[in-house]
């Protein structure tokens, strides 16, 4: 019995040294000098769990494919990998659809999707989990477009969305489907093509400390949560421009409350509306009180469509006194009212409203200190390093 019991026991040791380097990977490179030429040929020989790095100093426009394998980690090493679809797509789709789970992306940039049904995107997935880090999506149909998966989560951070959109509204900088979660933080999402910046219609949604401004360009919502969901909107920038294509700048369950939690938490945002008019916040009918908290509303309109809407601590009227806001600077400056006049954001099961972070331009962020009372807005005055 000892015996048979110490052989298990080697077995056991063995088998788990297995899935111990399994679950490491190989690494597969990509460009000159490479493994492989191209990505897609590097996608099609790994294996699930495996490691593919791809050398900024390679071409690979027109490499398009569908990404099979799971748990790969795909990024861009020596700079930001770029590829352009040069006319080309998969599947009618995208650049990369990835039908894989738990794929991470880092540091690539990927541009140029159109496909005949105007639906083209740099990424396409179908795949449950995806995590995107320090990537550039532009010039897309859609930037990344998401099918519905109950099971799946999104993470997209530091990561910037531009000039992505079909023209008619229909694409978007990011539209992400009918998932499970959805956390945006610390992004860049400006100038779509009459499209939103952020769409998402995820069971939850965690819109964390990014900037979303539409600038010059034409596009419709700044943040669109068309079905609501369990969403939290805390330390962003969101700013309309006056060439706009619609009033609103969020719009939250417009296209009825089917998720089946409606809690909205609009914590310590700077929403700018140069366009002078129109609506902040623009809330279906008949739905329980969002929460506004410590929100700097300036610029002109109307804050919310939301009547019983429960607002504490939030700046919507005067000078806020931005460092510079032709340049979409919005730290406050000495002597803002906004400074030491917000009130405790409070707390929810799910997640602490005080914020921690606040953005930094290009697509990062860094922690939020307190100074005295909490400031209103998406930035703590001498909170951080601006």
């Amino acid at each position: 019995d000892t015996m048979r019991y110490r052989t298990s026991l080697a077995g056991i040791v063995a088998a788990s040294s297995l899935v111990s380097m399994n679950a490491l990977g190989a690494t597969l490179t990509v460009g000159p000098g490479g493994q492989h030429a191209k990505p897609c040929a590097a996608f099609a020989a790994a294996s699930d769990g495996d490691t593919i790095e791809i050398d900024a100093a390679g071409s690979y426009n027109g490499d398009v494919c569908a990404i099979g394998k799971s748990n790969l980690t795909i990024r861009g090493v020596n700079g930001r990998a770029k590829i352009d679809a040069a006319g080309k797509n998969s599947q009618g789709k995208a650049i990369w659809v990835i039908q894989g789970h738990d794929t991470t992306i880092e540091n690539v940039e990927l541009s140029g999707c159109a496909v005949p049904d105007k639906n083209g995107a740099g990424i396409r997935q179908e795949g449950a989990n995806l995590t995107l880090r320090n990537c550039y999506f532009h010039d897309n149909e859609n930037g990344i477009l998401t099918g519905a998966n109950d099971q799946s989560s999104i993470v997209i951070e530091h990561s910037e969305f531009g000039n992505n959109g079909d023209g008619e509204g229909y694409a978007h900088n990011m539209y992400i489907g009918h998932i499970k979660s959805f956390t945006l933080r610390g992004c860049y999402s400006h100038h779509s093509k009459s499209g939103h910046l952020v769409k998402s219609r995820a069971a939850e949604n965690y819109i964390l400390y990014n900037r979303i401004t539409g600038e010059d360009g034409t596009g419709s919502y700044e943040i669109d949560l068309p079905n609501g969901g369990l969403s939290f909107v805390i330390g962003n920038v969101v700013q309309q421009g006056t060439t706009t294509e619609n009033g609103a700048m969020m719009s939250y369950a417009k296209e009825g409350a089917s998720n089946p939690d409606s809690r909205l938490f609009v914590i310590n945002n700077t929403f700018v509306n140069d366009r002078k008019s129109g609506t902040f916040i623009n809330v279906q009918d008949g739905l329980s009180p969002i929460l506004l908290r410590n929100n700097i509303f300036t610029g002109g309109g109307t804050v919310t469509s939301q009547a019983s809407a429960d607002k504490a601590g939030n700046f919507e009227t005067g000078d806020p006194m931005f460092v510079n806001a032709s340049a979409f600077d919005y730290h406050l400056t000495a002597g803002s009212p906004c400074e030491n006049a917000g009130v405790d954001p409070g707390t929810t099961p799910e997640l602490a409203l005080t914020p921690d972070l606040q953005y930094v331009h290009p697509a990062k962020t860094e922690a939020r200190a307190a100074v005295g009372v909490i400031d209103i807005g998406a930035f703590e005055l001498g909170g951080g390093s601006a």
